[in-house]
């Protein structure tokens, strides 16, 4: 089913930590499709403007840095994401941190900045297939993909799910601070005057709260083969 943009989309939407990234990867694989990770944009945007000295409420000068950014996305064989390089230097490990996460989401409220990445984020959209991962994939940068999910999930899981990751990764890591981060993230990309984040009006809303990654992606593997989105390679997979 080929689109507007000569190639079909699934988008997947939804707050931080309710598990649209590992989900979004593993529905690419499965599908054999390209991955797009929106967020990452962001905060490869927040770190660089960091490297720079750019305030981040500098629109004028993050919209520039945007539109000058040297990245690229390599996939990675036998591994989940992809390897992120700026100015050609491997930065996949620093954009995890906690300081990135919340630059991308000060950056990703301007109107300039988002202007800036738009075009590049379209410009994933080739054949096969294309799943975008990120916060207005549905309702701003693909508008008209044939597939809509929204994950979320209570602010409580989505703090525990980080914290687990962090410990994991050897970071300690406080669950309170962790929450209030959160709750304060939601609010700010919720309220925010430009692409604020919200469910599109035909988004199929998945509440990942007590839901194993198997199990979301299961869900929408079904719905895009009810769509006779990649349903052969999916069965193939499966």
């Amino acid at each position: 089913m080929a689109e507007a943009g000569g190639a079909p989309v699934i988008t997947v939407d939804g707050p931080s930590g309710s598990g649209k990234g590992t989900v979004s990867q593993r529905v690419a694989h499965a599908l054999g499709w390209h991955l797009l990770d929106s967020g990452a944009l962001y905060r490869v945007l927040a770190l660089a403007a960091r490297r720079a000295g750019v305030a981040l409420d500098d629109e004028a000068a993050l919209a520039d840095l945007a539109g000058r950014l040297d990245v690229s996305f390599e996939e990675r064989p036998g591994e989940e994401g992809v390897r992120v390089r700026l100015d050609g230097e491997d930065v996949t490990a620093e954009l995890r941190s906690e300081a990135c996460g919340e630059g991308a989401s000060r950056v990703a409220a301007l109107a300039a900045v988002r202007e800036a990445l738009l075009e590049r984020q379209r410009a994933f959209r080739t054949p096969p297939g294309l799943v975008a991962d990120g916060r207005d994939m549905g309702t701003v940068v693909f508008p008209d993909a044939p597939l809509k999910i929204y994950l979320t999930a209570s602010a409580d899981e989505r703090a525990r799910r980080r914290w687990r990751q962090l410990r994991a990764q050897g970071v300690e890591a406080d669950l309170a601070a962790l929450y209030r981060e959160i709750a304060a993230r939601d609010a700010r990309d919720a309220s925010r005057k430009v692409s604020p984040l919200r469910p599109a009006e035909d988004a199929v809303q998945i509440d990942t709260t007590g839901l194993t990654v198997d199990e979301v992606v299961e869900r929408v593997l079904e719905l895009a083969a009810a769509r006779g989105l990649g349903a052969a390679r999916a069965r193939e997979k499966s």
